[in-house]
């Protein structure tokens, strides 16, 4: 694979994962479950891993599909990926077309199915020369077939929107070309190109769901035809993947365990995922919100995405590799996570490219008339000088305010729900700007590690002074600071944690106060939910407690066992 198709991949996947916000927005058909841009993010996230070679990218895109686009995507990509440069596209994209049409059991016109056929003909004729006119008629073309679906699917023009799925596959397509053959640059305004096509119309209602969405993977031999028929007669949505012996199946039913037991007497079960989708579908009515200003922020933060959903706050992801496997952080579960570190696997972190994060920029403002994005603390990461560089070219009109938190982990995370809960209450953008700023300073975290071995395999402390450091059963705390991680204390064990966290607590808030206090962990739920929660709220009445995971990125250098407690006395004015 050319090094420039390789780079045209990743660039595509990129703007998907920037603009992944607004398909989850108006992702209505087959159901309004609000999940279509996370799905293709996580689905295509093996065409980073270019090294792999084709074979084993479309072997990951096989495993890692979920939901009906992500599955429809991983399918035309096993054909498209035969191709390695621009001038060795068309049959590849035929065949790619025609295995997306065939992986569905009842594929209808208006979805993405729709952007591979207008594809297919618009690649059809080889040009005299593969230049920008030839992008540009290309792209115009996928346009007007995404621009097309409301009129082929009468759910999505009841809802006001184009397919979820086929706007996705042209934001990654528009990507991918114009890095093929312009590095990048030029991308128009999605909110510009359909307008009156990306709010959902008041009046459209979605009828009630129950039942669950299934991903899996089955080992199976037989007629492909006949399993499909078998399928059909159990689920819905049936979209079916063949590999070898492997067959991946997505498909939504009535009851999770009665097809559990239905599937497993059609394959072996090699692998399997069911969500809720009477949830999914309730989560995605309450989902508009309404802020003086939109606030954006980092993954580094320790920020509960369902909670982050509620206040309508954006978040940059940083990545997690696991095992070779490289995901957005919000798309690695802790479990996965923390079990890997306990093995002793190799575990790395990683930020979104500058591409990425900027691409990540340009769709909030196209979205939103201001943003403050509260950045993670430069110390800790390049955010900050990324965004205000991108804001000098971008935002004439300074409707992007960047804020340097200094801070990470809890202390970002409790600043963001303090300012998106402010922002639903102020009518004006400059006064959340200013809570913003005046309350970043006034947080304060203490992290209590477990181990010291998990800061050593990352670098971050010599092997030698964690060996010593776990045979004397230190236990250090930190606090993420300005100036970056400084240590406050070793104690020995839980017990002289939580009495570390207590006297803190004691010092700086009265019993009375309502402060806002977060606690994190890791893989230790339990020893936090059962033990340190009741007893803070013993003490401190007054303060409101909230339990979130610890950032993965936080995490993945702290390792399994560490907690940590935030906190904050917001103040208004």
């Amino acid at each position: 694979m050319e090094p420039l198709f390789a780079q045209a991949l990743i660039a595509g996947l990129e703007r998907v994962a920037a603009w992944a916000d607004l398909l989850d927005d108006i992702n209505v058909f087959p159901i309004a479950d609000g999940d279509t841009g996370r799905n293709l993010v996580v689905s295509l996230s093996p065409l980073r891993q270019t090294a792999l070679g084709r074979d084993k990218i479309v072997r990951e895109l096989l495993l890692s599909a979920r939901g009906n686009s992500g599955n429809i995507a991983a399918r035309f990509f096993s054909g498209f990926l035969m191709a390695d440069a621009v001038h060795h596209l068309a049959d590849p994209i035929r065949e790619g077309r025609d295995r997306a049409w065939q992986a569905v059991s009842h594929p209808k016109p208006g979805t993405m199915l729709t952007v591979f056929d207008a594809l297919v003909k618009a690649v059809e004729e080889p040009p005299a020369t593969y230049d920008h006119l030839w992008r540009e008629r290309i792209l115009r073309e996928l346009e007007a077939a995404v621009r097309s679906t409301p009129e082929l699917l009468p759910r999505l023009k009841a809802a006001g929107v184009v397919d979820a799925g086929a706007l996705g596959i042209f934001i990654f397509l528009e990507g991918f070309f114009n890095t093929l053959l312009t590095n990048g640059e030029g991308c128009r305004p999605i909110t510009e190109m359909f307008r009156d096509h990306l709010t959902i119309s008041p009046a459209f209602q979605e009828e009630g769901e129950a039942g669950c969405c299934v991903d899996t993977v089955l080992h199976i031999g037989g007629d492909d035809e006949q399993t499909v028929k078998r399928l059909s007669a159990i689920g819905e949505s049936v979209v079916a993947l063949r590999d070898g012996e492997y067959l991946k199946v997505h498909l939504h039913a009535p009851d999770g365990n009665t097809l559990r037991g239905d599937i497993a007497a059609i394959g072996d079960v090699v692998r399997w995922s069911a969500d809720d989708l009477g949830a999914q579908v309730r989560s995605f009515r309450r989902r508009k919100v309404d802020q003086a200003i939109h606030i954006m922020t980092d993954a580094a933060g320790s920020v509960n995405r369902e909670n982050m959903a509620e206040l309508g706050v954006t978040v940059l992801d940083s990545y997690i590799t696991v095992g070779g496997k490289c995901l957005p952080e919000a798309h690695v579960t802790p479990e996965e996570l923390y079990a890997a570190m306990r093995r002793g696997g190799k575990v790395s972190t990683s930020q979104a490219s500058v591409y990425e994060r900027r691409e990540h920029y340009q769709s909030v403002l196209q979205r939103y008339p201001q943003v403050l994005y509260l950045c993670v603390g430069s110390v800790f990461t390049g955010n900050y000088t990324v965004a205000q560089e991108w804001k000098k070219t971008n935002d004439p009109s300074d409707r992007f305010t960047v804020l340097d938190t200094q801070a990470a982990s809890g202390r970002l995370g409790i600043l963001v729900v303090a300012t998106a809960r402010f922002a639903l209450k102020s009518r004006e953008a400059e006064a959340v700007i200013r809570f913003a700023g005046e309350n970043a300073a006034r947080c304060r975290e203490y992290v209590f590690l477990d181990k010291l071995q998990y800061l050593a395999a990352g670098g971050r402390l010599s092997r030698s002074s964690a060996f010593f450091g776990d045979m004397l059963h230190m236990k250090p705390i930190i606090s993420p600071l300005a100036e970056g991680a400084k240590k406050m204390g070793v104690v020995r064990n839980q017990a002289e944690q939580l009495a570390f966290a207590l006297e803190k607590l004691e010092a700086d808030l009265t019993r009375n106060e309502k402060a806002l206090v977060m606690l994190e962990y890791t893989d230790n739920a339990a020893w936090v939910t059962e033990r340190v929660q009741p007893e803070i709220a013993r003490r401190h009445p007054g303060a409101e407690i909230l339990l979130h995971p610890m950032s993965l990125t936080s995490g993945a250098h702290m390792g399994p066992g560490t907690w940590a407690v935030a906190y904050l006395n917001t103040r208004e004015r």
